[in-house]
């Protein structure tokens, strides 16, 4: 393991991370992704031994980011993916161990984990069809596979905390964004939203689905799918 100094290194914000207004929108996040964990470990069961990745840690260490880490209560069998660099994660969590790569393209044989989790990354990958590349890329290394995301059906939009533009349809969305100076959210290749019917067909067919709801404020917040082989 390399060394680190935590001191002498800045922190870096992601791109991927929405503004924190007041501090409000990191404690809220936090809150609702706690309760994902939770369904998690009441779904999966892990024990000490259960091998687990995680694909799409970041560089951001905001509070509610790389909860997962902080929350699970068997760090150092975790695998870490990402691909921006939280090497530091490894220092933070004494058997932890990170990898940099795409989440499209994992360096792992199959079936190589018992267990892979994903939170907040599927609506970052791209298109439809790179969607479903990422939940086969997931499902091709592990043996069960969680995978959270957004509802696109919550009256307000987690990146850019904007109230129900992102109902309209996908292209009159995009061009609002652009409109109003969110170039970067206004592209596909960096937010695309699901709803759970789209989400639920990303699946391979021969795998059975879990759904677990998160609520926030009495509205479905977070879609999260739970699959395990048949």
């Amino acid at each position: 393991m390399s060394s680190f100094n935590h001191a002498s290194v800045p922190e870096q914000n992601s791109s991927y991370v929405q503004p924190n207004l007041l501090g409000l929108v990191s404690k809220l996040s936090l809150y609702a992704r706690k309760r994902m964990v939770r369904s998690l470990l009441d779904l999966a069961r892990p024990t000490p031994d259960t091998t687990v990745l995680d694909v799409g840690v970041t560089l951001d260490r905001r509070e509610d980011c790389n909860f997962f880490e902080k929350a699970y209560p068997y760090p150092d069998r975790i695998t870490a993916v990402g691909l921006e660099d939280a090497s530091f994660l490894e220092q933070e969590f004494p058997g932890l161990k990170f990898v940099q790569a795409n989440a499209l393209d994992l360096p792992f044989a199959d079936q190589s984990f018992d267990l892979v989790v994903s939170f907040a990354v599927i609506e970052h990958v791209g298109s439809r069809a790179q969607q479903r590349a990422f939940v086969q890329e997931l499902c091709r290394v592990g043996k069960q596979v969680y995978i959270a995301t957004p509802n696109r059906w919550y009256p307000v939009e987690f990146h850019t905390i904007l109230p129900l533009i992102h109902w309209l349809p996908p292209r009159w969305f995009r061009r609002i964004l652009r409109l109003l100076g969110h170039d970067f959210w206004a592209k596909e290749a960096n937010l695309n939203l699901l709803t759970l019917s789209e989400f639920r067909q990303l699946f391979p067919p021969d795998l059975t689905l879990y759904y677990r709801p998160t609520r926030l404020l009495g509205w479905v917040s977070n879609l999260s799918l739970f699959a395990v082989r048949r």
